[in-house]
């Protein structure tokens, strides 16, 4: 008798399970169970449906060959059959039965099954705020959703809009608005900074002033409170601090994964609200499995199970599933929580712990801040890659990499290795000998990579001191608050020039790299200093000299001049 394998949940890690137990199995009895109309969908791209990149929804649901994924597809091409407009109601595990409900007729009946998959995905998390029901308040939920907002704004009803959440959905949401359809967009996040806990305070306010740069009004540090409605239709969005006008709002302040029936049917389910699982997918069932952002899964870095709603991970989650339904042992041993964004000409990422999360799971976290070139220095074209190393300075172990870069594959092809190495359990060492393919149109000879673990080798080994980007901050907001330090500018001095003419020699003091073994005997004896170049990496050799020749009161600016005018700040000079 042909294995009966039911599945309910139709958008990744569902059909990508099923397709794969129809090739292992052939005549196993696949079915497919969705509540929606629309299935297999790649839920990530909808800010680029919205925003034109993706131009008909069907392509977001459609192979690499042009074949639209719909109930036919799964029957005829693969061999799956599929109920959509069906809900599961409630699984009953000893007779092994679903039942379901049909949503268009409402009748209600059992399916059998042998083995049980959920890959009932997430939902999204509406905060408990007045007018959130008003018509044209969204959330970025499924591809209806994305089908009306686009509606909405190819009518031309919308002329301002607000989204609220600054994590990676509502940051490709605001681009989405206003660089295509030049909608007056405001991004507004209750934390301090963008993506808090993904990554840290300077990248993060990079991102803001780039964000800011292109005409998105980024609040942060307030929550909405309300959603103003007048006949029925949003007007404002209002916070503890403003009241933002808006025809349109967007909910993105996160997901929950969608386990209902899974506790209700008595399976473990975690703190966080995702379904238990081991490497094989299964859950405290043995013959129930689970798959995608319903689940919750082993971080490698923390050792802490954690929920990652990426369609990449439901479908390596799917696959794996299939193989054990199969009978072929297979395991999904966790994630390091890979990342990457695109925010107009900026892509950003992060993989692993940011340095505030290491440091709150209690590792002794430090960090090595770079601004390398993405391509050999005399390459046309070249650009600047930021990058955060975060290690653990006990074990010397790499604990994460953050970085900002231009949208092209420099950014990408760093995060990318990262993760691998970061999943093995990468130390400093391994960084450093990463052998990264070189061609200077690709990289230069010294690969980014490598730098940062080097630089992070110096501070573990106590040859670099150190201040954080955010002690450089407040120092530079109040410089009286430490009138014993002066800025030692070792760039060329015509760079140099407008940060002397406007803080004065006495806080921001000129001496060229080149000129500093001839006369670093003229630098005052009673300032600590805070060497500052365009990199770091003179700042560092200066900082090797200084201590040689006994001017031990030194301190190298992370990533220099490349890092500060990507924050910004109102004390910078005007370039």
């Amino acid at each position: 008798m042909a294995k009966r394998i039911v599945i309910i949940g139709g958008v990744a890690a569902g059909p990508k399970a099923a397709c794969r137990l129809k090739r292992l199995m052939p005549d196993a009895e696949v079915t497919v169970i969705d509540q929606d109309t629309i299935i297999s969908y790649g839920g990530c791209g909808i800010p680029y449906y919205v925003s034109g990149d993706v131009s008909d929804e069907k392509e977001l649901r459609s192979t690499s060959f042009h074949m639209l994924r719909d109930e036919n597809f799964f029957d005829k091409a693969k061999g799956v059959k599929t109920l959509t407009a069906t809900r599961a109601l409630a699984i009953d595990r000893k007779k092994k039965t679903v039942q379901l409900e049909d949503l268009k007729t409402g009748k209600r009946q059992d399916i059998e099954y042998d083995t049980l998959m959920l890959a009932t995905g997430s939902t999204p998390v509406v905060p408990p705020i007045p007018g959130v029901d008003a018509q044209g308040v969204f959330t970025v939920s499924d591809m209806h959703k994305a089908i009306a907002i686009k509606d909405m704004i190819a009518k031309g009803k919308v002329s301002k809009a607000a989204v609220i959440g600054g994590g990676a959905i509502g940051i490709e949401m605001a681009e989405a608005l206003t660089d295509l359809w030049g909608i007056e967009t405001a991004l507004i996040e209750f934390q301090s900074q963008l993506l808090p806990r993904i990554i840290d305070w300077p990248l993060a306010t990079m991102l803001a002033k780039h964000l800011r740069d292109h005409n998105v009004a980024v609040h942060l540090g307030e929550s909405a409170e309300e959603i103003i409605v007048k006949d029925g239709k949003v007007v404002a969005v209002r916070t503890g601090k403003r009241t933002v006008e808006a025809d349109m709002v967007i909910m993105a302040v996160g997901v929950r994964p969608r386990s209902e029936l899974a506790r209700n049917a008595g399976l473990l389910v975690s703190a966080n609200g995702g379904i238990v699982v081991n490497e094989r997918m299964q859950t405290s069932d043995p013959d129930i499995y689970a798959a995608g952002d319903c689940v919750d899964i082993m971080h490698l870095v923390s050792g802490k199970r954690f929920v990652a709603p990426f369609g990449s991970m439901a479908n390596r989650e799917g696959r794996v599933a299939a193989d054990n339904m199969a009978g072929i042992p297979s395991v999904f041993k966790g994630g390091v929580g890979s990342f990457i964004v695109k925010a107009f000409e900026m892509s950003l990422g992060s993989v692993g712990l940011s340095l505030q999360a290491a440091r709150a799971e209690g590792f002794a976290a430090e960090f090595s801040l770079s601004s390398p070139i993405d391509r050999a220095h005399f390459f046309p074209g070249h650009d600047i890659l930021i990058l955060e190393l975060i290690f653990d300075k006990r074990s010397r172990k790499v604990l994460g990499l953050q970085g900002i870069g231009p949208v092209n594959d420099a950014l990408s092809a760093r995060i990318d290795t990262a993760a691998v190495a970061i999943a093995a359990g990468a130390t400093i060492d391994d960084f450093a000998n990463i052998e990264m393919a070189y061609s200077p149109p690709f990289s230069p000879a010294i690969d980014p990579i490598n730098a940062a673990a080097y630089i992070a080798d110096n501070l573990c080994d106590n040859r670099m001191r150190q201040i954080s980007i955010e002690d450089f901050y407040s120092f530079m907001a109040n410089p009286s608050s430490h009138p014993d330090w002066q800025v030692l500018d070792v760039r060329h001095k015509n760079e140099a020039a407008p940060f002397v003419e406007r803080f004065g020699a006495a806080l921001w003091h000129s001496l060229p790299y080149e000129q500093m073994r001839d006369r670093y005997a003229e630098l005052p004896t009673d300032k600590k200093f805070i060497v500052f170049c365009n990199a770091g990496s003179r700042s560092f050799e200066v900082q090797i000299f200084l201590d040689y020749a006994g001017v031990k009161s030194s301190t190298v600016l992370p990533g220099g001049f490349n890092v500060i005018n990507r924050i910004g700040a109102d004390w910078l000079p005007v370039s």
